[in-house]
């Protein structure tokens, strides 16, 4: 009985081993090529200033830059442990997320729309009776006329463009993380899945073994037949778990599967290392108002909104217009007049009076309270994010703690259980109790492997909730 124990023993270590691999639990995978596109944009944003003399060429060069380095980069890949590269495809097949980076795009292109002059008027006249003049008649009249709105007004229209696609793209990297916590949320039930299925198959080969060795201790006269019928019993309770087991992992494939826009059934690669990571509360927590997605975009709102402000008040100044009149006379055929059939060019200079003021004056307190209204917002999210931390981190210490838990109650139980198989192999007695101290390793050993799967969930959770996914 110790021989056939410890044969089952060593085979349960040997499966142990094979299903968990090393791996190194990273924040984001670095063959995706969106998240670099969050550290590219701010720095090129930085350059802004030195180009103001050229703003529609300055902007449009840095959204250019980044267009560059995602065609230079689309193609590079890393190898990255199971589920970095299940957040890897997900980033580049998601439909969602490919919508969100694509409202970014439209975003910029708002940009040079509100950063460029009005377009100048061209007319012209032809004049059905000549108009007699001094020096001949008028035949017809070119004019060519450009307006330009007051000095900065562009300029702070094309930083309100600017800032809003800035705050589009904080937008597309939240729900980058949003859908790398659903992957993982997707991911590790299916590895909770796939050890409950070898516990069972554990628990199946070892009932067997016990069945074996009640049979041949009933045929020995050492033991009872009720033992032989007691593991028939949890046999078949164990091959029915089993089943439903097998079929539970349709539907979960299949959600997974669809978060990475592909077919439900494909194979998903579960490599999970069965601890726990380290999580220093003070760092994380210090890092929380700051790496945010979302509270980076109502930060950038706002400054869009400043600079809509400051745009609405320029744009209740004069606005500036140059333009050129070109008038085709014939020559006097009457008399002869000195310059006789000469065309007249004249310059000529407009100002717009904007003595309206109702809409300028609306135009500037609607920025001012968009400020305010997105300074509230800002407000809430960050008592909202706080929340989440604390309850996200007490699930995190919670899930720790009942994997300690389960794995000393494994450790215990299963000493107590090498006793009695001792006992029963030398009096044929206690087989019951036997099978019950079983189905309680059993018990704890899924009970550990959902806790693990919570715990990695809820890690993924408070990495989506520091923005630092």
């Amino acid at each position: 009985m110790k021989k056939e124990e410890h044969k089952i023993s060593s085979k349960r270590q040997q499966d142990r081993g094979i299903r968990h691999h090393d791996r190194t639990f990273t924040k984001w995978p670095s063959s995706n090529i969106y998240p670099l596109t969050s550290i590219l944009y701010p720095l090129t944003s930085n350059l802004y200033p030195l180009a103001s003399n050229l703003y529609p060429l300055s902007s449009m060069l840095r959204y250019a830059l980044i267009a560059c380095v995602l065609m230079l980069l689309g193609t590079y890949q890393v190898r990255a442990q199971s589920l970095e590269t299940y957040f890897a495809t997900a980033a580049e097949n998601n439909p969602g997320l490919q919508s969100r980076y694509k409202s970014f795009e439209a975003a910029l292109q708002r940009v040079p729309q509100v950063s460029s002059l009005p377009d100048p008027t061209f007319s012209f006249g032809y004049f059905i009776s000549p108009v007699e003049t001094r020096l001949g008649p008028q035949k017809a009249k070119f004019s060519l006329s450009q307006m330009f709105p007051w000095f900065g007004t562009l300029k702070a229209k094309e930083d309100a463009a600017s800032l809003t696609a800035e705050a589009k793209f904080q937008e597309f990297v939240d729900a980058r993380n949003q859908l790398y916590y659903k992957v993982a949320a997707a991911y590790f039930p299916l590895y909770k899945l796939n050890e409950w299925k070898q516990i069972e198959k554990e628990n199946i080969e070892i009932l067997n073994s016990y069945k074996d060795i009640a049979t041949r201790n009933f045929e020995n006269g050492k033991g009872a037949m009720v033992d032989v019928l007691r593991v028939d019993i949890m046999l078949k309770d164990a091959s029915t778990s089993l089943d439903i087991l097998n079929k539970e992992e349709k539907p979960l494939l299949t959600t997974f599967n669809k978060l990475l826009n592909r077919p439900a059934d494909e194979k998903v690669d579960i490599k999970v290392v069965a601890n726990t990571d380290s999580l220093r509360e003070h760092v994380r927590k210090d890092s929380l108002m700051a790496q945010h997605p979302m509270l980076k975009r109502l930060e950038l709102l706002r400054q869009s909104s400043e600079a809509a402000e400051t745009a609405a008040r320029k744009s209740g100044y004069p606005k500036l217009g140059l333009g050129l009149d070109y008038v085709a006379v014939g020559e006097r055929t009457d008399m002869q007049v000195e310059d006789s059939g000469q065309d007249v060019i004249m310059p000529m200079v407009s100002v717009t009076i904007p003595i309206f003021r109702k809409k300028y004056n609306a135009a500037v307190k609607e920025a001012q309270l968009k400020q305010e209204s997105l300074a509230l917002q800002k407000e809430e999210f960050t008592n909202n994010l706080i929340s989440k931390y604390e309850s996200v981190w007490f699930d995190i210490n919670k899930q720790e703690q009942l994997i300690s838990l389960y794995d000393q109650q494994i450790d215990e139980t299963r000493r107590a259980l090498k006793l009695l198989t001792t006992a029963y192999s030398n009096s044929g007695k206690e087989f019951e109790e036997v099978l019950r101290m079983q189905q309680e390793i059993l018990k704890y050993e899924k009970k550990k492997a959902a806790a693990i799967s919570k715990y990695k969930t809820a890690v993924a959770r408070m990495e989506y909730v520091l923005g630092a996914l």
